[in-house]
């Protein structure tokens, strides 16, 4: 399981024309999600996201997490994390997982952060989604759940 990581003052998610998740300070998530993932992927990152210390405290350094400072989380499932470039002009998607399992370990990792006390948005899953965000710093990251 693959997610980006922005600090956000601000997102949004739009499917067509309506606002289906936004949120103020806090972190938006990109989560793509592999065939070999598991619950176990998604409670990997659901305990390592809320608790990674990429907010300012009084002394301007990183040493505040989302839970530390209250913010929110905007959630989108983000099956192109998984598209391979390597060959030709067009992404290979073969190593995204089917909708079925993916949009349950997407669920799932929602749930667990949730369950951490994070007020947890969302966009649509399976819609073309407009996600709308000021990035914070800019600070971007990536983490892979395989990758521990």
């Amino acid at each position: 399981m693959k997610a980006v990581v922005q600090r956000a003052v601000d997102a949004s998610v739009k499917v067509d024309t309506e606002e289906v998740g936004s949120i103020q300070e806090g972190l938006v998530i990109l989560l793509g999600v592999t065939h070999e993932d598991t619950k176990e992927d998604a409670r990997y990152l659901a305990k390592k996201i809320p608790f990674l210390r990429i907010f300012e405290d009084d002394d301007e350094k990183m040493n505040l997490s989302l839970v530390d400072i209250g913010g929110r989380m905007l959630s989108i499932s983000q099956f192109t994390l998984y598209g391979d470039c390597r060959k030709g002009r067009r992404p290979n998607f073969m190593e995204a997982a089917k909708p079925e399992q993916a949009e349950e370990l997407y669920e799932a990792f929602n749930d667990m952060v949730r369950e951490a006390g994070v007020e947890v948005q969302t966009g649509q899953f399976g819609a073309m989604m407009n996600v709308q965000l000021t990035n914070a710093g800019p600070v971007t990251l990536v983490l892979d759940s395989k990758e521990r």
